[in-house]
């Protein structure tokens, strides 16, 4: 996935490290390698409690010097539906840069939620510049917190990418462990609003998160099988919630300085139909019956 080395390159130890405000910043050598992130995730999952006071990890994990291995951004294109050979990276491309280092943080023992099961809940993403495919960029992912949700406890990992020292992207990202709560705890339902007008309909193919995991290396279980979603709770494989605003983003289109605000409104079984609709900066995912899965915002930076 990236250079000096890709996630399947052994996972290398810090090069160097620095504290600021109780964050301890460590240099990576290489990316870390995904398959034992995922193993160690699985194996820690059941004895973790997650909890909104509990602690959380305070390391800000850097790689330098980041690129985009380009055979895997075509792959990436296509299952995404984003014109092929574009110069620059498509908007939601530094979210896959980042997430072996996220993994890292998200699957050790000192992070509160258990890895499997893991639901991305929303994601706000800032593009300030043009980032073209072949330069290279210090991604930077950190745990900012945990908070309590109606269905559990959720945890905000932000990434960052910084091309000449300037950030040039960024995200913050929410996800879901779910567990008991008290009632009334944490945030309340959004308030439904009326369908956009529909632009397209979308038929999904069951092998839909598979396909996306090859490319991003998002292989949690709730998305590959049903047998593996049913552990979960889910009858069905569900999309990646950053699948489906991909997708959104390459029909929408976006200016070069931009932020966008998506909030996962349902899980999206697998296979299934959707239907995209926008209007005014604002887009959406839903199912058969109007049921939204998902919610989003177009702004210009």
């Amino acid at each position: 996935m990236t250079t000096p080395a890709s996630p399947s390159s052994p996972s290398s130890s810090s090069s160097s490290s620095s504290s600021s405000s109780s964050t301890v910043v460590t240099t990576l050598t290489r990316a870390p390698a995904l398959p034992p992130l995922l193993a160690r995730g699985a194996l820690l999952s059941p004895v973790k409690r997650p909890r909104p006071d509990a602690a959380f990890p305070r390391t800000r994990l850097l790689l330098p010097r980041v690129r985009a291995d380009l055979a895997r951004l075509a792959a990436y294109e296509r299952v995404c539906g984003f014109p092929a050979g574009e110069s620059g990276l498509p908007l939601t491309y530094p979210h896959v840069l980042g997430f072996p280092l996220a993994m890292r943080l998200m699957s050790g023992r000192d992070f509160p939620l258990p890895l499997l099961g893991l639901v991305h809940t929303s994601v706000t993403v800032t593009r300030r510049a043009a980032m073209p495919a072949g330069e290279a960029y210090d991604i930077a992912v950190r745990v900012a917190g945990l908070a309590p949700h109606r269905r559990g406890t959720e945890a905000t990992v932000v990434t960052e990418a910084r091309a000449g020292g300037t950030v040039v992207w960024e995200s913050a990202s929410t996800y879901l462990a779910r567990h008991r709560t008290a009632p009334g705890s944490g945030e309340r339902r959004a308030q439904e609003q009326r369908p956009l007008p529909a632009r397209a309909e979308w038929r999904l193919a069951a092998d839909v998160g598979r396909r996306y995991g090859a490319v991003s290396g998002d292989r949690n279980p709730i998305h590959l099988h049903p047998l593996t979603a049913r552990l979960f709770g889910f009858p069905r494989p569900i999309a990646h919630g950053m699948w489906t605003l991909a997708r959104c983003l390459a029909a929408h289109g976006a200016p070069e300085a931009v932020t966008v605000r998506a909030a996962f409104r349902a899980p999206v079984p697998l296979p299934g139909t959707v239907t995209y609709g926008a209007r005014d900066g604002r887009f959406e995912l839903r199912g058969r019956g109007g049921r939204p899965h998902l919610t989003g915002t177009v702004d210009p930076a």
